[in-house]
């Protein structure tokens, strides 16, 4: 195993990429740093506004000064104002709102048509409690003044183009929120079900090992088989759910590291230690797995005396924490090649679900190798 760090955010195409689609589709759980998603505000605004720039040009073709580019950058200056007022008062509206319906993860929880009406109904409170302000601001209310009926039909045309464009976004928004959800859930399947898969030499060794002890010592024949079948319902069962508690997890790895203690015997020690508050956590399946995995084969089986897996879980900060650490040969050129596959994996399932709030580093301990894997906790 080697560690890997993050590149800076502007040069992460795939950061990227993820915090952009989950402001383009409404999601509540954002991906990337919060300030990012006010990033996407203030150039949706910045288009929008050249946008209505060109808009009114058009609608005044005959008397407008099309080469005038002072006359382009007043007007422009007059619409980024007004936009970007709505469009910071919605993204304040959502920070308020969310918090005082319960949170992100009731609102996932929600129906789709509560979904779609709280969505749709938040931009379009912001376009109408924000319009007055944005144009005062603008210094626009003094040229609506001088002409009730002229400044009074801009302004209505002018209203109900945004409450078009503001429902017409939601809606392709939406859509491309179900389409990126589907698209989410085929990859996680797949993600999940290349983690789930059985090592064929784990498998080959276990069923050798048992054949081999059946002649000589029958009871440990049948301690591993058992070990080895509660195994295998662990792993199939964490595969049919898309979340689970810890506490799956953990009893995943405490049977898949006793078959192992069985044909390793003194050479594999383990302890796995969590509070009861962070077993109940819920989290993807098959995150824990892989890390175990690796920690046995990658780090002790290369070692003659073999060692220690310890697996620690703990909550704070808003984060669960979950160690695993393991006393082999370390993270040098001495553990076997092959285990960036999986962690590669681990990674791309942590972005699918955490966007990249979550966090898998893996470090020398002296001894042995230590991966942290930080997850946020759901609010």
């Amino acid at each position: 195993m080697t560690a890997s760090s993050s590149p800076p955010l502007w040069r992460d195409a795939r950061r990227l990429r993820a915090s952009w689609q989950a402001w383009i589709s409404n999601d509540v759980r954002p991906s990337g740093p919060e300030w990012l998603q006010w990033v996407w505000t203030l150039l949706f605004c910045c288009a929008l506004a050249a946008g209505f720039t060109v808009l009114g040009f058009v609608m005044n073709f005959r008397t407008a000064r099309w080469l005038d580019l002072r006359l382009w950058g007043w007007w422009y200056g007059k619409n980024l104002t007004v936009c970007l007022t709505i469009g910071l008062l919605i993204q304040v509206l959502f920070a308020i709102l969310v918090p005082l319906f319960g949170g992100r993860a009731r609102i996932r929880a929600w129906p789709d048509w509560r979904r779609t009406l709280f969505f749709a109904g938040v931009p379009l409170l912001g376009t109408v409690v924000g319009w007055m302000p944005g144009m005062w601001l603008a210094g626009l209310t003094d040229w609506v003044r001088l002409d009730w009926s002229q400044g009074g039909k801009v302004l209505g045309i002018t209203s109900a183009l945004s409450l078009g464009i503001t429902f017409v976004l939601h809606q392709w928004f939406a859509t491309k929120h179900r389409q990126l959800k589907a698209e989410r859930r085929a990859t996680e399947a797949q993600l999940r079900l290349l983690q789930g898969q059985i090592e064929p030499h784990f498998l080959f060794n276990t069923l050798a090992n048992v054949h081999s002890l059946i002649d000589y010592d029958a009871p440990k024949a049948k301690e591993m088989l058992g070990a080895f079948t509660a195994y295998l319902r662990s792993s199939l069962g964490r595969l049919r759910c898309e979340t689970g508690p810890l506490d799956d997890e953990l009893t995943l790895a405490t049977a898949y590291l006793t078959v192992l203690k069985t044909r390793m015997e003194d050479r594999l020690r383990f302890e796995v230690h969590a509070a009861p508050e962070a077993r109940a956590v819920t989290l993807p399946p098959m995150l824990l797995q892989p890390l175990v995995e690796n920690a046995v084969h990658h780090g002790l089986e290369p070692k003659i005396e073999g060692g220690t897996v310890r697996v620690d879980a703990t909550l704070g900060g808003g984060f669960l924490t979950v160690e695993v650490h393991d006393d082999g040969v370390g993270p040098g050129a001495s553990r076997r090649g092959g285990n960036g596959i999986a962690l590669a994996n681990v990674r791309e399932r942590l972005m699918m679900h955490y966007g990249d709030r979550a966090t898998l580093t893996l470090e020398p301990a002296e001894p042995g190798c230590r991966v942290t894997l930080r997850l946020p906790l759901e609010d």
